[in-house]
């Protein structure tokens, strides 16, 4: 697709702010706590004054209007830019189901929440159940006029820093078990929450859950009672294409920047790009990130033109394809860049990190591919 002048504008502005605010590490280590925050309230609130964030979420409950095209656009270029608010991109996945099935009253909340630079969490995921979200236990018990939450959830990304739960729970298990699961908002302040940080290669980001005789009006139901597989299986498309545009980002950053480094390191009396096996190598990586980001953005047009439930096979080839050549590009950059890429001052080797964990999250890549041959027959 073309994007239209303002478009392009909006582009080049988020990509300007980003080369002002977090190109250097040295930035970067001041807005994080020295890279150990995945996510900077600094950067969140200059985004919120400048009106992008939930850009593409209605206006009539405070987002910005737009379409998921724009919002696609700040995805990109802000994770390009390694603008430190990963935990936004959760919210958004969020937003959409709160937009669909949620009440005037929680929609007002989460999309408010999301302009002003708050943050929101999903937990789905339990220790047993992570793929197969029919396997559910957590359990949430109607009493009188409220719900009673008890069990555990894990790997849930941001829940230390967002203001609400959308927390998937089984409220009935007298059908199969696809039947009988209940969507609820749980603010994390709730009594008997608990929230407890899981390590790992990156910056914090995940989280177990702990839930205890926790209570809930009847009121924070989100959609209809014992219908939230329903729920959550229409719409997919939009949170797959939103983890497909953050990697697409992360892939041209890594693109830039071992572009950058080939054209100024030099071995044997030669730049590095002028090997023909570096420029070959280069090439190819360049040629799939512009397919991937023309797919990218074809489907976003299409989300915009009303065809969302009708999607989940792009949405699942966009996260496929777009989480597989960001890991690629890393990879491939860091063998390029030779020991430099292994050092923190050049930046490779966190764009590595964060590129192994979006194939398996929001649905695993095996995932999509069934998904994708299911949809074509086999």
């Amino acid at each position: 697709m073309r994007f239209t002048r303002e478009q392009q504008e909006f582009a080049v502005a988020v990509r300007e702010f980003c080369a002002a605010e977090c190109k250097t590490l040295q930035q970067r280590d001041l807005l994080t706590e020295g890279g150990t925050l995945a996510n900077s309230p600094v950067i969140l609130d200059k985004f919120a004054g400048l009106g992008w964030l939930a850009v593409s979420l209605p206006e009539e409950y405070g987002g910005g209007g737009a379409g998921m095209v724009e919002e696609c656009i700040f995805l990109e270029e802000s994770a390009r830019g390694l603008a430190p608010i990963t935990a936004y991109s959760t919210g958004l996945t969020a937003a959409q189901t709160y937009l669909r099935y949620g009440t005037e009253e929680q929609k007002r909340t989460i999309v408010g929440n999301m302009a002003s630079g708050k943050l929101e969490a999903i937990a789905l995921s339990e220790p047993g159940a992570g793929s197969d979200l029919g396997g559910v236990r957590i359990k949430a018990e109607l009493v009188d006029d409220h719900y009673v939450i008890n069990g555990q959830k894990t790997w849930i990304s941001a829940a230390h820093i967002a203001e609400h739960i959308l927390l998937l729970a089984r409220t009935d298990t007298t059908g199969s078990k696809h039947q009988g699961l209940t969507l609820f908002m749980v603010p994390t302040d709730t009594p008997g929450l608990e929230i407890h940080e899981i390590k790992t290669m990156e910056a914090r980001t995940c989280n177990d859950l702990y839930f205890t005789d926790v209570a809930v009006p009847a009121s924070a139901v989100v959609g209809t009672p014992n219908q939230a597989w329903r729920h959550l299986m229409r719409g997919l498309s939009v949170e797959r294409l939103i983890i497909a545009t953050m990697a697409l980002g992360g892939a041209q950053r890594s693109l830039d920047d071992v572009i950058a480094f080939v054209t100024e390191r030099e071995q044997f009396g030669h730049k590095i790009s002028s090997f023909q096996a570096i420029r070959h190598r280069i090439a190819d990586l360049a040629t799939e990130i512009a397919f991937a980001k023309s797919f990218v953005y074809e489907v976003a047009e299409r989300i915009d033109a009303g065809e969302e439930d009708n999607l989940n096979r792009e949405g699942s080839m966009a996260k496929l394809k777009c989480t597989e050549i960001a890991k690629k590009t890393a990879l491939e950059a860091m063998q390029m860049m030779g020991g430099y890429g292994y050092t923190r001052e050049y930046g490779m080797e966190e764009q590595v990190r964060r590129s192994l964990a979006p194939p398996i999250y929001g649905g695993t890549n095996e995932i999509q591919r069934e998904i994708i041959s299911k949809s074509l027959g086999l």
